[in-house]
């Protein structure tokens, strides 16, 4: 198999203001080490981003840029988007198409809606899905903080199997071991 690094909606506008989303210091250093171990690995790496006109997460906006600490390479792609479904309406099928690329390994944010939408629809669409249990991270909300999301996400995502492939949650220092 061959897969592509996800890297979802690490943006400024969504990790940099304060509150910052749960651990997401420690998520942008673990989401830095997956991404250089794909790189060393020959495994693409690809950065999405959503947008929405005349609002803070605006295309081109400093809000809309990557997190300052993410670390990108000439050779990694890009994708942009406009709902929390990395499928929908972008060019990102077209890339893993490109790149011949069959099974996916997600991190990012928001454990609840976009990461969470984007492996369901990868799964719905025959990929394999890897989730980095401790490189994806959301903001508290008021019926769960965030390691509860995330903690919840990592623990329910895997236990769908009627997609037909099977998606499964593994920490950053366990994805080549």
């Amino acid at each position: 198999m061959k897969s592509a690094v996800l890297v979802i909606d690490v943006q400024s506008i969504l990790f940099d203001p304060e509150p910052q989303p749960f651990e997401s210091q420690i998520v942008l250093t673990k989401i830095n080490e997956v991404t250089k171990l794909a790189r060393a690995k020959s495994v693409p790496v690809i950065f999405v981003r959503h947008e929405q006109p005349k609002s803070v997460i605006e295309y081109e906006s400093a809000g809309w840029s990557l997190q300052s600490s993410l670390i990108t390479q000439t050779g990694d792609h890009f994708v942009r988007k406009t709902t929390p479904d990395s499928f929908l309406n972008t060019n990102l099928q077209s890339v893993l198409n490109e790149l011949d690329v069959d099974s996916l390994i997600v991190c990012g944010y928001a454990s609840e809606f976009c990461v969470d939408t984007t492996i369901r629809r990868a799964a719905g669409l025959g990929y394999p899905v890897t989730l980095v249990s401790d490189a994806h991270t959301t903001h508290d909300k008021e019926h769960a903080s965030g390691a509860q999301i995330r903690e919840h996400h990592n623990d329910t995502l895997p236990s769908i199997s009627s997609f037909g492939v099977k998606i499964e949650a593994v920490e950053a220092c366990n994805l080549w071991a």
